[in-house]
């Protein structure tokens, strides 16, 4: 088998425009294209019905794609968070430096998953983040150490 385009992740979103927002002004990620998928499509491919989708790239490659269903409301998970939960659990994002991210979710309307927000781990630096959906994000630096003042919790 070969893979033909880059890897693509859909998220389920009930806002789709302020869920693009966050993944571009924060993540930084950029829109490729948008997209209804009719009832005729959704339907019989196992998606629910009629959608709404935009691609975000991922500047290191990859897309994220946000999915709204037209035909049903999206409903909120029952449970918070867990690692040990099966499924898809978080995107990673690896970035050169997680303080001006992390400087810019608190006000974007992402909550800290730790405290400190920042952890040294095996040379890098990671930080966990519920988006405004609930949606997990872990952002990865390799600088390692310790994080920057005012940064750590």
């Amino acid at each position: 088998m070969v893979m033909t385009l880059p890897f693509e992740v859909g998220v389920v979103v009930r806002d789709l425009a302020s869920m693009e927002r966050f993944y571009c002004e924060v993540i930084g990620c950029r829109p490729e294209r948008r997209s209804r998928v009719p009832e005729s499509v959704g339907g019989p491919a196992g998606l629910g019905g009629e959608l709404e989708v935009v691609w975000l790239g991922v500047p290191s490659g990859g897309r994220v794609k946000l999915i709204r269903p037209r035909s049903a409301p999206v409903e909120v998970p029952a449970a918070a968070w867990s690692a040990g939960r099966p499924g898809l659990s978080y995107l990673t994002f690896h970035v050169d430096d997680t303080d001006p991210v992390v400087a810019r979710l608190t006000a974007a309307g992402a909550r800290p998953l730790s405290d400190p927000v920042v952890v040294p781990a095996h040379g890098r630096r990671i930080s966990f983040w519920a988006d405004p959906e609930g949606n997990v994000v872990e952002l990865v630096d390799r600088r390692g150490g310790r994080p920057r003042q005012g940064h750590s919790n």
